[in-house]
């Protein structure tokens, strides 16, 4: 059986599943093992260790499509706070277009944590008109949004509620709320579901609502193929939904693990409140913070930034990627064989 869906058909792939964007870690071995596992694998938005994130992107572009003929895709995050976004904006379409094979398998543009409108330069339209299929998708984690998507003329959003790991929004609105808020106002609009899901009885839900696929961040950190460091994935099997807080991060509400880092953030009530916040920081206050980053990637786990969502309670295991996507969907066909036998 194959479930078959808007965005399966959108992109050619084979399961429902996406790898969200986990920035500033590195995700290119992860996004080679979901795209060859029939999903679509996605490289982050990196800039750890000072390195310079253009360069990164175009350098883990080229190593992706040596190692899969499969689609896939990228992140830019594109707040304010984001010195490097319009130059990426800029130059990785350029990019794309440059290199043949990039442009066939590159084929989900993924923006998020700022404006949708920030990609949509000459370089991005070159692109398009060239006869790329790619399509430009934005994080929508309230309502309004994703009105703001829509009106931008984005390709598709991704709807994210606040139970999901990294950037959140304001509202602290439930993916399942949220998910049902906007195919209520807009039902035939591409929808990618993210926050919370680790199970094949989630993307059942999922794709009952209306989603035409699921975004997982923790289920695949806790992968044997993922850049993680070790002690960073052995977190998740005794993991607890619990065990993670909502804190003002670099570009808003953030959700981290518990630890001697998180439990020493604050949580910002309101993007006002946020700008306030952000006009007292120096240069050496945000270079102090991304060093926080780093520390995690390195497996130091007290003082660094884990960005883990609520499902780590559900993940009850470290495992291979064809595994971990094998067992989603088996679990959601079942699912969703069950609740259509319902209906008589």
């Amino acid at each position: 059986m194959v479930i078959k869906t808007d965005i399966t058909e959108m992109f050619g792939i084979k399961h429902p599943i996406v790898a969200a964007p986990m920035g500033p870690f590195y995700t290119t071995d992860l996004t080679i093992a979901v795209s060859e596992a029939g999903g679509m694998g996605v490289l982050s938005h990196t800039n750890l260790f000072g390195k310079d994130s253009l360069t990164e992107l175009k350098k883990n572009m080229e190593y992706v499509v040596e190692h899969t003929d499969k689609p896939f895709g990228f992140n830019i995050r594109t707040g304010r706070m984001q010195m490097d976004a319009k130059i990426l904006c800029q130059k990785i379409p350029r990019f794309i277009l440059k290199n043949p094979k990039i442009r066939e398998q590159c084929l989900y543009a993924l923006t998020s944590a700022g404006s949708s409108k920030l990609i949509k330069t000459k370089a991005w339209q070159a692109l398009k008109e060239s006869g790329s299929n790619i399509k430009h998708f934005h994080v929508a984690p309230a309502l309004w949004l994703a009105d703001k998507c829509v009106a931008s003329n984005v390709d598709g959003m991704v709807v994210t509620g606040g139970e999901g790991g990294g950037h959140q929004s304001y509202e602290k609105i439930s993916t399942l709320v949220l998910l049902q808020q906007v195919k209520q106002k807009y039902p035939d609009f591409p929808v990618i579901a993210c926050g919370g899901f680790a199970t094949g009885e989630g993307i059942a839900a999922a794709l009952a609502i209306g989603a035409g696929a699921v975004a997982m961040g923790s289920r695949f950190i806790a992968s044997q193929e993922s850049e993680f460091h070790q002690t960073y994935k052995d977190i998740v099997p005794s993991g607890k939904a619990t065990d993670t807080v909502l804190v003002t991060g670099f570009l808003g509400p953030i959700r981290l693990w518990k630890n001697k880092y998180s439990l020493h953030h604050g949580l910002v009530a309101n993007k006002e409140e946020k700008m306030a916040e952000e006009s007292k920081m120096s240069l050496e206050d945000l270079i102090k913070d991304g060093k926080h980053y780093e520390m995690t990637y390195h497996g130091d786990i007290e003082d660094g930034a884990v960005l883990l969502g609520q499902s780590i309670g559900l993940i009850p295991s470290i495992d291979k990627v064809p595994d971990i996507i094998d067992t989603l969907v088996k679990g959601a066909e079942k699912r969703l064989k069950a609740a259509a036998s319902m209906v008589e």
